[in-house]
């Protein structure tokens, strides 16, 4: 039982590594609102992650299902809103309130729509499949015995976030504002270009199914 919470730990690293919509965006806020509001922001990618987890456990089948039935409205849905928030990164200032100390602030705004960056993005379920299937975790009858399971996937989401952000936050103090306004506006294209992927990948599956 052990081994298999050490492999849950590392099953909620890995699936937080990967550079998509929601890590750039908690970047962003990590950036513009210091570690606390980056950190509370990445707690909605730990709940994405242990949703998805919850899923891979108990519904598995079921919920590949789903994904294989509906990839095309996940596809077009889901790029929107990535598109929506990469918008907002690239023309909304983050910085205008920020005063030079660059007091840090937070709010839960951020945090939930980090989840709804998780949810929007068909790859990450996929990420947490098949680390799930890499890793070979023993999930015996699927009954209260997983919890421990959910939670070390929670744990280690969660302590790459820490580390994510305590980075990031002690990066932002080397630059200006006026640098920072530019590093922002340039994840915000990198997100909105990730939602055009998204959106066209729904769309050629309507036009050319």
């Amino acid at each position: 039982m052990f081994f298999d919470i050490l492999k849950a730990f590392l099953i909620g690293i890995c699936a937080s590594v990967p550079l998509g919509p929601t890590a750039i965006y908690i970047l962003q806020k990590t950036l513009s609102k210091g570690q606390r509001g980056g950190y509370l922001t990445a707690m909605g990618a730990t709940v994405t992650d242990t949703f998805y987890s919850v899923i891979a456990v108990f519904f598995l089948a079921l919920a590949q299902t789903f994904i294989d039935e509906h990839q095309t409205l996940i596809y077009i849905v889901g790029g929107l809103i990535v598109l929506m928030v990469g918008s907002g990164m690239l023309f909304i200032d983050p910085f205008r309130k920020v005063k030079e100390e660059r007091t840090e602030s937070y709010s839960v705004n951020d945090f939930f729509r980090a989840v709804a960056l998780g949810l929007s993005n068909p790859a990450s379920i996929v990420v947490i499949f098949t680390l799930f299937t890499f890793f070979d975790i023993d999930l015996g009858q699927r009954d209260f015995h997983v919890i421990p399971i959910l939670l070390a996937v929670a744990l280690g989401s969660a302590t790459y976030w820490f580390f994510f952000t305590l980075l990031f936050s002690k990066l932002r103090k080397k630059f200006n504002v006026g640098v920072l306004l530019w590093i922002n506006r340039l994840l915000g294209a990198v997100v909105m270009i990730l939602g055009v992927v998204l959106l066209g990948q729904g769309l050629i599956r309507v036009l050319f199914p």
